[in-house]
């Protein structure tokens, strides 16, 4: 990620480092209720159609990825040391590279394992889904791994945390901030960002920046994507989806159904109960 040169900004540079870490502070608390508000915007994990089958606003969900990329963006602006103390860099090159395509690799392992344990089978998504959920999966995992991995990981070590007690305090907001843990979402997809946050917050520390957690991240929501056919990457409960709904209205498997004005075969057994 770059670094925002502020020496042409006067009245900003004059400011205490401490008044400008202050104010990027305030800025990351939007932030994460900017996260837990994606419901609202039918983005990051709710990027799916309703109950009636209605696709989500592209514009409200573009709304949610620009106020975070400009709150972001001024996090960048503010704060006095933005790379280094909140993470908004890169990271090791070599790491990012290694620890970001293992992470990918064990993020697709987990898709493949939901959709088989979910539904029995890989659900290709339908195609016309593909544009805007390329977009949610690398919106929403950059601005995810900025927010949570970065800024709140970071000021959390900034102010002493311990690294492990950090990590596992952002991972845990990340989780609520998700709010995949509401009543009707699948508790899977819980533990799943649990360990999005998990790792994410590791390999932040590990390579000194966001790299690694982005590609990864960015991946695994892919991945998801790809195997459940949900643009959100979160499959719906057992017993919603419209397969399941029109399955349950099907006979069983070698099951013939009678019309009221049909007869019986009379070749069949009488059994005493056909009235």
């Amino acid at each position: 990620m770059p670094t925002v040169d502020t020496s042409s900004l006067p009245g900003l540079s004059a400011l205490p480092d401490f008044l400008r870490a202050l104010m990027a502070l305030g800025i990351a608390l939007f932030l994460v209720i900017h996260r837990f508000d994606a419901e609202r915007f039918s983005a990051a994990e709710y990027d799916d159609v309703d109950r009636w089958g209605n696709p989500p606003s592209l514009s409200r969900r573009l709304a949610w990825y620009l106020l975070g990329l400009a709150g972001i963006l001024a996090v960048l602006v503010l704060h006095p040391s933005p790379g280094t103390d909140l993470y908004l860099a890169l990271g090791d090159r070599l790491g990012v590279l290694v620890l970001g395509l293992a992470y990918a690799a064990g993020g697709t392992v987990a898709a493949l394992g939901l959709a088989y344990w979910r539904y029995g089978y890989v659900r290709l998504p339908v195609v016309r889904s593909y544009p805007g959920a390329v977009l949610n999966a690398v919106a929403t995992a950059f601005v995810d791994e900025a927010v949570f991995r970065g800024i709140v990981f970071g000021f959390l070590i900034t102010i002493g945390t311990d690294p492990n007690l950090a990590n596992a305090a952002q991972a845990l907001l990340y989780a609520l901030a998700t709010r995949t843990g509401a009543p009707g979402r699948p508790k899977t997809m819980l533990l799943v960002m649990l360990a999005i946050g998990f790792v994410g917050g590791w390999l932040t520390g590990v390579t000194a920046g966001i790299g690694a957690a982005f590609l990864g991240h960015a991946i695994t929501r892919l991945a998801f994507f790809l195997t459940t056919g949900h643009p959100g990457g979160v499959p719906a409960p057992k017993g919603t989806e419209e397969e399941e709904i029109v399955r349950r209205a099907i006979p069983p498997k070698g099951w013939k159904v009678l019309d009221e004005t049909e007869e019986p075969d009379p070749q069949l057994p009488r059994t005493g109960w056909e009235g």
